[in-house]
């Protein structure tokens, strides 16, 4: 694999956004709003975003970016506002440590 020199130094990326899941215990298909068909195998998750946009993905890729929050079952509206919240945490703790250094 060649990769050029114009491309920069790797960083490192985290993601942005809160989900609910399930995993699926049997095949599952279904078309979402926008007309796309969505597969899934038992072991893959059906996904919710935030907005209430569901997809399917598989659980190899699904279990290497995200990792279980402990949250109890609830309206997923409420998992945007959670993470301002948990961002302003961050940000704060980064701050303090800033302070001490």
């Amino acid at each position: 694999m060649h990769v050029s020199k114009a491309v920069t130094e790797w960083k490192t990326y985290r993601t942005r956004f809160l989900i609910k899941a399930k995993q699926l215990t049997e095949t599952s298909s279904f078309v979402d709003p926008l007309g796309r068909e969505h597969q899934g195998r038992p072991g893959d998750y059906l996904v919710e975003s935030s907005d209430g946009v569901r997809r399917i993905a598989p659980r190899e890729i699904f279990e290497d970016v995200y990792v279980p929050m402990g949250l109890v079952d609830g309206d997923c509206s409420s998992l945007a506002k959670s993470e301002v919240s948990l961002e302003s945490a961050v940000r704060r703790s980064a701050s303090r440590r800033a302070m001490t250094i």
